[in-house]
């Protein structure tokens, strides 16, 4: 006869909802239950659920104080009840009407930057908008979030001064910024971040007054064979050969052309002339970084910023990639797109990723970030499946443009001193592979390392990777590295994957769930992480978001708006403790339980209002005017 534990258990498991994990009985809760705990934010509901069982109800329940608009649990609004569409298809894409409020929007009025350097004389007098006396802004200014700042404490000053929201740490009484001399002088003359783009090159990129010598050699090498060719009406004759495998035996251009280089005269120099000045270097001459046996972080647009990279580094990812950086924007000066490309000391190994469609505008690029920044790689996306990329033939449109791709990867081939990597699917259409016919040509086109995502364009997330087809591109990619990219969320998921053959393994939506998968990896093991240890990863994040972004109101507020789209990612995570079946699975989505504690009950709630509780507990009080809804819909509700 089976007892009271082994029969709950049984029923736990007959409710199990398909796509649902498996958590232990004693933790599941219902919608209601679980939303009422929060929002009376810990208080009641627990002991009620126990009074229920002795048949007792609790009548000192604490009633949940109201809650502003945004932080209220809303019915399902009309407009999806009626449409009769099944649940998955409403709940898929992005927010893309989503609220989108400035961070500039959040300062009303700002101290003049005339004031906070040396009290100058404001050029623009009368006509300034912003404040001039510093007691009536100190006055207006919004209340500082915490005694202690983190900027003020590492570096031994803060940048931001009177306008930072932990002013108080460093303000004197009569508003002068104090300094801590010892820690100044420990990190005088040193930058953490690369990359930046100076006002100086803007400039000349605006004003098109870059050089692209070598883009240009390789257009005209190009233009030329187009001719011949067309000359010649032989269509069987390649535009370019600019061969580079992996073992660097050779690198050739047509003979015609490169006589007519060679002919050409060194170019001018300061300094020693060097065989790099004259000598186009091979591929066996380049810097060479080893993938092998790597984990890999993926290029994560939004989320894949700077601070979210250091954290992720501080738990062992060893690789890691800017977020995907548009060609166009980086050749015209656009400081959002360069910021993409900014490089954290930490990162030993790092890359950048660029996309495009054009070989003229991507060899120039290539080009740009090989004179002007510092970087261990460059990525071609062209597994980027968004419409804005495809439709103009970028991203995922790359491995159908086979020309096209080909001319790219050996016109950035030609122009960089750093190894070539490439992204790609497992083809556009769900049951059309071709990324199999196209790795054996690319290991001829130059490509120093291969990474696949066991996706089609049109699968999405719908469908789990392919790591069969994956084992088998793995075969034809030898000895070129491939890395593999799909659904890794566990050490066992990692097993798994390196036992296909992969030369590495890249991690991208197991990152955002957990950053410690990293750890997890390397060691072995299921970490049953604390929530107070899931908090303090959050608060170093948002420490490293100050530090990036900035202490003003405008960085504390971009800082909270990155963390937010980071925790709806986040909250899928269920831990390791409340899991019937050990480790969770990327696909399963967690029903409603209560965690351990309020705190872990918080983390594991999908409404946005509860993720800007968390948010409050590390960077203060939103502001009146604020309003968020992450990119992803899957997961999040108003």
């Amino acid at each position: 006869m089976e007892t009271a534990v082994e029969e709950t258990a049984v029923k736990a498991k007959d409710v199990a909802v398909k796509g649902e994990a498996a958590i232990k009985s004693e933790f599941l809760t219902t919608k209601e239950k679980f939303h009422g705990f929060i929002d009376s934010e810990g208080q009641g509901t627990k002991t009620d659920e126990a009074g229920e069982k002795d048949g007792v109800v609790n009548e000192t329940k604490d009633t949940p104080v109201e809650e502003p608009d945004l932080k209220k649990l809303k019915s399902e609004p009309e407009d999806r009840r009626n449409t009769g569409k099944p649940d998955g298809k409403r709940l898929r894409g992005q927010n893309k009407s989503r609220p989108h409020t400035k961070p500039t929007t959040y300062d009303e009025k700002r101290l003049c930057v005339s004031v906070t350097r040396d009290n100058r004389e404001c050029s623009y007098g009368d006509k300034c908008h912003f404040y001039h006396d510093v007691a009536e802004y100190m006055a207006s200014k919004p209340t500082d979030i915490g005694e202690s700042c983190y900027l003020y404490e590492t570096f031994g000053k803060c940048g931001f001064g009177l306008s930072c929201r932990f002013a108080k740490a460093h303000t004197t009484p009569d508003f002068k910024t104090m300094e801590k001399a010892e820690l100044l002088k420990a990190h005088e003359g040193r930058s953490a971040v690369k990359n930046s783009l100076s006002k100086d090159l803007q400039t000349r990129l605006r004003k098109r007054e870059v050089a692209f010598n070598k883009s240009a050699e390789y257009l005209k090498i190009l233009s030329d064979s187009k001719d011949k060719k067309e000359q010649q009406g032989n269509g069987d004759a390649l535009a370019l050969e600019v061969s580079a495998d992996p073992s660097g035996e050779k690198q050739t251009v047509p003979t015609e052309a490169q006589a007519s280089l060679d002919k050409q005269s060194p170019v001018k120099t300061v300094g020693p002339l060097t065989d790099a000045d004259i000598i186009k270097l091979r591929s066996c001459e380049k810097k060479q970084v080893d993938f092998n046996d790597k984990l890999y972080l993926a290029p994560l647009t939004t989320c894949g910023n700077l601070p979210f990279r250091r954290v992720c580094k501080r738990f062992g990812a060893d690789i890691t990639c800017g977020e995907m950086a548009m060609c166009t924007n980086l050749l015209q000066g656009q400081q959002s797109e360069w910021a993409l490309l900014k490089r954290h000391e930490s990162e030993d190994v790092f890359g950048v990723q660029v996309e495009g469609c054009f070989p003229d505008t991507m060899t120039r690029c290539a080009e740009l970030i090989n004179n002007n920044t510092d970087v261990d790689f460059v990525d071609i996306n062209s597994g980027c499946p968004i419409d804005l990329v495809y439709k103009k033939g970028g991203g995922c449109g790359l491995m159908t443009r086979t020309r096209k791709f080909e001319q790219i990867i050996k016109g950035m081939n030609y122009v960089l001193d750093v190894p070539l990597t490439v992204k790609i699917r497992t083809g556009v259409q769900e049951k059309s592979n071709i990324a199999h016919k196209l790795i054996p040509a690319m290991k001829n086109w130059g490509v120093s390392m291969i990474t696949l995502h066991g996706r089609s364009r049109e699968q999405r997330y719908t469908k789990l990777a392919d790591w069969d087809y994956i084992t088998t591109c793995a075969d034809l990619a030898s000895p070129v590295p491939l890395f593999g990219n799909g659904d890794i969320l566990s050490y066992e998921d990692a097993m798994k994957a390196r036992q296909t053959g992969v030369s590495g393994i890249m991690i991208a939506r197991g990152a955002l769930i957990k950053p410690w998968l990293f750890t997890e990896i390397k060691e072995s093991r299921h970490w049953d992480i604390s929530s107070s240890e899931r908090l303090d990863i959050l608060r170093d994040f948002s420490n490293f978001g100050l530090e990036h972004w900035g202490s003003d109101t405008r960085g504390v507020e971009k800082t909270r708006n990155f963390m937010l789209e980071w925790l709806s990612f986040m909250c899928r995570y269920i831990p390791v403790g409340i899991l019937e079946r050990v480790p969770q699975k990327i696909n399963e989505r967690p029903p409603y339980y209560m965690g351990r504690n309020y705190l872990e009950s918080l983390m594991a709630s999908q409404n946005v209002g509860d993720w800007v509780k968390i948010s409050e507990m590390l960077l203060g009080p939103v502001p009146k005017n604020f309003n968020f809804l992450p990119k992803h819909k899957a997961n999040a509700y108003k």
